[in-house]
């Protein structure tokens, strides 16, 4: 089990177009404090290189969302992905 399967696992559940964490709620969900590079906008985008994957950002994916950090610093957007976007494992 990875350390961001459960944020994978509680994402895939939902089914609202957009959604919105703050830090702690997602400190809450895994079990432990994001690190401190995770108030940076790029930890949270998806990867313009593959070679730059993040298990963080595989979770999110695999959740079926997309993920930005909120112009605050406060918390995380998720945006559900289109199907032609999505796809699971990869």
């Amino acid at each position: 089990m990875g350390d961001y399967d459960p944020l994978r696992d509680y994402l895939s559940r939902q089914t609202l177009p957009e959604l919105v964490l703050s830090f702690d709620q997602i400190e809450e969900l895994l079990g432990f404090a994001l690190p401190r590079a995770s108030q940076r906008a790029s930890w949270w985008e998806k990867e313009r290189n593959p070679e730059n994957a993040r298990p963080q950002r595989d979770a999110i994916r695999d959740g079926g969302y997309e993920a930005t950090r909120l112009a605050d610093g406060k918390g995380v957007r998720f945006r559900k992905l289109s199907m032609g976007r999505y796809r699971p494992g990869r």
